[in-house]
């Protein structure tokens, strides 16, 4: 049997302390050390300046703060001016407000007053609004009223510029009346009414000139449409009246015979170039006129020579070939022959009853349906007056003026 061993009593050493006992300390670091050391250093501040390179920029949140700081940055004055300039804008907008309130009060008020079919248009003018109502007293009060009737025809648009208003109220929402010391304004007359309103015949209306108007276009007479033709002169009569005098009246008989209303020698009915010449190109028509002694009497031909011509178709072709009998036969005055020869109106084409009612159909007569005039109603108080009358494209346009008027009570 073997002898067992003893432990020994002292624990053996560590061999990492053993290992630590043998270090001298630091090692002094070699040029090879320092050059690694750079070398990491620099690679990592590469690797830090592309990851900020690569890393987006936040645009929001550097805008916010530049923002902010810049208006924190603005002066007082500049704040205080900023303010003043939103307290203006809402000032003015309650002052335009106040006047579109107003006019439409005004337009209402207008066309009750004046009994009109549709409310006319009201502009105050003036800045501001308000301050000029708590004077009493407004710059300009323009106001347009369409379709006015005057007398036989509409006025298009009748616009009027009262100046420095006075008004009777006691506030925005009660103004009574108010004075106007002078107003300008203008009145226009379209064709276009005229041709509606006067021109039942078909009866049209042009320029012609600054102060004339041709009337153009077809007249019903006895059944039959006559070609019209007429100038109207304009011009003011009085104070407040237009005038027309109407004038170069005629009506054209197809290419027959012309009508010209009046008492003289160039006036009635007569044969136009085209009638004549058909009276030496058909012995019909021309035995039929030299058949009537009244009429040879009034041409002034020669008794012995119409009988010839009666007798001769030769002789008959030879006196309405000449230019002598085609000026008589123009210068011949049917109208008041036409009832006591019918039959002879007839074989030149004319219908009896057609000149019957042109005899009736005098220039007074004629005149008043193609008469354009008008007049300007007087007004209670106040005092209105015409200014000046012209004639353009689009229709007639007056300027008128006054004074003295109120409005309201």
């Amino acid at each position: 049997m073997r002898t067992p061993h003893h432990l020994d009593a002292h624990p053996r050493p560590n061999p990492y302390e053993e290992l630590a006992a043998l270090d001298d300390g630091p090692l002094e670091e070699t040029p090879l050390d320092e050059f690694l050391t750079e070398e990491r250093d620099a690679d990592a501040e590469r690797d830090a300046g592309a990851e900020d390179a690569w890393a987006p920029p936040d645009h929001r949140r550097g805008g916010k703060r530049r923002r902010k700081n810049r208006f924190a940055g603005l002066p007082l004055a500049v704040k205080a001016v900023v303010g003043l300039a939103v307290l203006a804008s809402f000032a003015a907008l309650g002052d335009r407000w106040a006047v579109l309130y107003a006019e439409h009060r005004a337009a209402d008020t207008l066309k009750d007053r004046l009994d009109l079919a549709a409310a006319p248009e009201v502009k105050i003018g003036g800045f501001p609004f308000l301050t000029q109502l708590a004077d009493k007293r407004l710059d300009s009060v323009q106001v347009t009223v369409p379709d006015v009737a005057a007398d036989r025809v509409s006025l298009a648009k009748v616009s009027a510029t009262a100046h420095d208003v006075t008004l009777n109220a006691d506030g925005l929402t009660s103004v009574r009346g108010a004075d106007v010391p002078r107003f300008d304004g203008e009145v226009q007359l379209t064709f276009a009414d005229l041709n509606r309103e006067l021109g039942a015949s078909q009866v049209r209306f042009t320029g012609e000139g600054r102060d004339r108007v041709r009337a153009y276009g077809t007249l019903p007479v006895a059944g039959h449409n006559l070609r019209v033709r007429a100038e109207a002169r304009i011009q003011r009569q009085g104070e407040r009246g237009i005038a027309t005098e109407i004038g170069k009246m005629r009506l054209d008989i197809g290419d027959l015979a012309t009508y010209r209303p009046g008492t003289r020698a160039s006036e009635g009915l007569h044969l136009t170039p085209k009638g004549t010449a058909d009276l030496a190109r058909e012995t019909r028509k021309a035995k039929a006129l030299l058949s009537v002694p009244a009429i040879v009497e009034r041409m002034g031909v020669p008794e012995a020579t119409v009988r010839e011509a009666l007798a001769d178709d030769g002789k008959l072709t030879e006196l309405t070939g000449s230019p002598r009998f085609a000026r008589q036969a123009a210068g011949l005055n049917l109208i008041d022959l036409a009832l006591e020869n019918p039959g002879v109106m007839r074989r030149l084409g004319l219908d009896p009853d057609l000149l019957d009612s042109l005899s009736g159909l005098t220039r007074p007569v004629l005149a008043d349906r193609l008469s354009l005039a008008f007049e300007l109603p007087e007004p209670d108080q106040g005092d209105v007056r015409l200014q000046d009358v012209r004639v353009e494209e689009d229709g007639i346009r007056v300027r008128v003026s006054g004074s003295g008027l109120t409005v309201g009570k």
